[in-house]
């Protein structure tokens, strides 16, 4: 009698569990002084009070890690850059190597990743100025490392033109703190934890214009491309708003995940847009809108589902 009543009690904290929604998801996100740890903290937050799902958002090496990360299993969200994941659909550039992967789902472009050139170099007032100079471009294979390719080849530069630094975020900011390199790609969401932190201790640091033929080049050259102003205030001493290009913050999913938890994840973001809004500056740019435009991978059918019933169709696989 002891057995079968232990059993029973056994049975009942299992149906217990799946009635609760006792659904677990890693999410995926960046360096720790990077916008996509603390965002990616807070929207996990509210996946986790409103879908049922437990989000643990973790630091990772970022986009090409996070998507990797999907692929074996580590992780189930992720927050990546919308160019990296383009090149992994189709197996280029950092996906090249490795081969296409398709083991992921696209949930929402979240906010714009701006791609900000740093110096505290007097003489540096323009891409083309970084000829010969020690530039931090990231890690190789990185998105920040192409992003930097990019933009170094539509001012008519190559990476035998400078001399590439091929550091993280964070290494990038204490070198130009220390003066150990002219200059630095930081591809986030602005402002940039590891860059507001340099600003303030050093009056000199700028962020370089990218724009004019070098924004028109890039766009026309790859569609995940578009203008971006970084507003004036956003770092200490930048008392002029400074044009730049930029990508897309994306959320993406394993394409297993089930469609209702998926739905109910979505929903979750979505639906608290204002309050997210008052937790961090970049739930400012959640918008249905952001959410669907100028993403190359196919959507989740979760997600596909929020978004129909608010009137908007996306691509699903």
């Amino acid at each position: 009698m002891k057995k079968l009543l232990a059993f029973l009690m056994v049975i009942a904290l299992v149906f217990s569990l799946a009635g609760c929604g006792a659904t677990t998801m890693t999410m995926g996100t960046g360096s720790p002084t990077g916008t996509y740890y603390a965002y990616g903290g807070i929207i996990g937050q509210y996946i986790t009070n409103d879908a049922g799902v437990t989000v643990n958002a973790v630091s990772t090496g970022g986009s090409k890690d996070n998507i990797q990360g999907i692929d074996v299993g580590d992780y189930q969200l992720g927050t990546v850059q919308s160019d990296v994941m383009h090149y992994a659909w189709n197996g280029t550039r950092s996906f090249e190597e490795d081969g296409k992967i398709e083991s992921f789902r696209t949930v929402a472009g979240l906010y714009a990743e701006a791609v900000q050139l740093v110096t505290a170099n007097a003489d540096i007032k323009s891409v083309a100025d970084l000829k010969d100079k020690k530039v931090s471009i990231g890690a190789p294979g990185s998105g920040v490392y192409f992003n930097a390719m990019d933009v170094l080849s539509a001012a008519g530069l190559s990476e035998k033109d400078i001399k590439p630094q091929y550091q993280n975020f964070d290494e990038s900011a204490d070198a130009l703190k220390d003066g150990k390199i002219d200059a630095a790609f930081i591809v986030a969401g602005a402002p940039t934890p590891a860059i507001t932190e340099l600003s303030m201790t050093n009056a000199n640091v700028r962020i370089v214009p990218i724009d004019g033929d070098i924004a028109e080049k890039l766009m026309k050259d790859n569609t995940f491309y578009s203008v971006y102003k970084i507003p004036a205030n956003t770092y200490k001493n930048q008392t002029e708003e400074v044009l730049t290009v930029t990508v897309k913050a994306t959320l993406i999913v394993s394409a297993s995940a089930g469609e209702e938890e998926v739905y109910k994840l979505t929903a979750a973001i979505f639906d608290n847009i204002e309050a997210i809004t008052k937790e961090h500056a970049k739930g400012a740019e959640l918008s249905l809108q952001n959410a669907t435009d100028g993403l190359t991978v196919p959507f989740h059918a979760g997600a596909a589902k929020y978004f129909k019933e608010k009137g908007i169709e996306v691509e699903v696989k």
